[in-house]
């Protein structure tokens, strides 16, 4: 079988550079070896992994060819994190009914989320003065989980948010450290010596948030129960939609089906899009002449007109161009080839790993003159295919938080630039470093709050 041009380098090497400095890693090997290459990431014997950027191949993996490839095992990466039930772990008909069970839960309360959003933005900056410095990037953490907790797991202020909000923080700081992420990509170093070594730690920490998650949803059952019992409504936040979601079966999902799903709309959905914001921030104050054309359009509207916010064209361009240059992952989920199939000018048999990879395909110059600019005119100017600009992935396993992801981006860029002036600290460019499965820029995007907008 021929395959597309490679690195000489060693396996290890290779894998090395991918977990270390994966953007400069496949910037490189593009220029290198063409568009179209294959890596060596899971040793000498293992099946090739070939990266594509070009929008046509794109296509044909996420719909022409779909049916001849699967999902394999190669995302088994994340088993430790969500569980074996969880929608990204699954493929065929198991995860079609796992998606059409979450899709109306992720799409169709994302106007009632909106004020909460809004309102857990201000009481987060509450405390806002002149002088104050803050890193950007922490600060959405914090935002992002809150509205985790708040939208997906339903809880209000209470003992159990408090004991998971103690408990995730450090615990996604733990998996996300460069040197305990490399756990998850080799397996041989997942042994449980005690609660002093890293994999050890590791799940004694996850053992206490699934209590948390499970007394949760055993009392979310309760009074789901009770609710129908009495005819009230049952609530609109993720878990007690999905909780009374049903199969065409009439079916409804597991405890630990919930678990698995809870936990991967908190670890793909809570970091990534603190990640998205802190670059949105980092773009919008190193360029005046964006932050005055967003600040004139937000100007434009009353601040409590949220529906008419979300659809602000040039607050949708530089959330999209943010998205573009660095994207919430660098590659769309793998596809394992199941049946022999030629794409492009290369024919790949079973096993054959196929990788569509966002951060290249979204630095192609005839698609973005100019790609390495941050320019939001771009999506005001023309219409990208979905095999152009797939920042949450594309086909039958594009991002399913997407919506949500994007409602939040807008509406906190807004709510903040409304009422606050803020600086960066640090006028030097930012450089992308890698933390856990996301790319944030160096620094954590120091800002100084300047003053408060009347």
């Amino acid at each position: 079988m021929k395959l597309p041009n490679e690195p000489r380098s060693p396996f290890l090497l290779q894998t090395l550079s991918t977990i270390l400095n994966p953007t400069k890693f496949l910037e490189s090997c593009a220029q290198l070896y063409g568009e179209t290459f294959s890596l060596r990431l899971l040793g000498h014997n293992s099946p090739p992994i070939v990266f594509f950027s070009n929008p046509q191949t794109i296509g044909t993996i996420f719909v022409t060819e779909a049916a001849k490839l699967e999902l394999g095992k190669i995302t088994h990466v994340f088993q430790p994190l969500t569980g074996p039930e969880s929608l990204i772990m699954q493929d065929g008909k198991r995860h079609q009914r796992t998606r059409q069970l979450l899709m109306p839960a992720m799409h169709g309360e994302l106007n009632s989320y909106s004020q909460l959003i809004v309102e857990l933005v201000l009481q987060a900056m509450e405390n806002w003065h002149p002088g104050l410095r803050l890193s950007i990037r922490d600060w959405m953490s914090e935002i992002s989980l809150q509205i985790i907790l708040r939208v997906v797991f339903g809880l209000n202020n209470g003992e159990r948010y408090e004991q998971l909000k103690q408990l995730i923080e450090p615990f996604l700081e733990y998996v996300n450290s460069p040197l305990n992420s490399i756990q998850f990509f080799w397996t041989p170093l997942q042994q449980d010596l005690g609660k002093w070594s890293p994999w050890g730690k590791f799940l004694r920490q996850q053992q206490q948030i699934d209590a948390l998650i499970y007394a949760e949803i055993e009392s979310r059952r309760q009074h789901f129960d009770k609710n129908v019992f009495h005819g009230k409504s049952t609530g609109k936040d993720i878990l007690s939609l999905l909780i009374s979601a049903h199969d065409e079966n009439g079916e409804s999902m597991t405890d630990s089906e919930l678990r698995d799903q809870l936990l991967t709309l908190l670890f793909l959905g809570h970091d990534t899009t603190a990640s998205a914001l802190a670059w949105a921030f980092y773009w919008i104050y190193s360029q005046p002449s964006i932050l005055q054309k967003l600040s004139n359009e937000l100007d434009t509207l009353h601040p409590s007109n949220l529906l008419e916010i979300t659809q602000l064209p040039y607050l949708t361009a530089v959330c999209k161009e943010s998205l573009r240059i660095y994207p919430i992952a660098l590659i769309s989920q793998p596809r394992v080839v199941a049946q022999t199939v030629k794409i492009e000018d290369y024919e790949f048999e079973p096993g054959a790993i196929l990788i569509p990879c966002i951060y290249l395909a979204h630095r192609r110059p005839e698609v973005y003159p100019q790609p390495h600019l941050f320019k939001p005119e771009r999506f005001l100017n023309r219409k990208f295919s979905p095999y152009e600009y797939l920042p949450f992935g594309g086909g039958s396993r594009s991002c399913i938080g997407m919506g949500l992801s994007m409602l939040e981006m807008k509406l906190i860029i807004a709510t903040v630039l409304s009422h606050y002036e803020l600086t960066l600290l640090d006028k030097r460019p930012a450089k992308p470093v890698r933390r856990g499965i996301t790319i944030v820029p160096s620094g954590e995007c120091q800002m100084v709050v300047k003053a408060q907008r009347r």
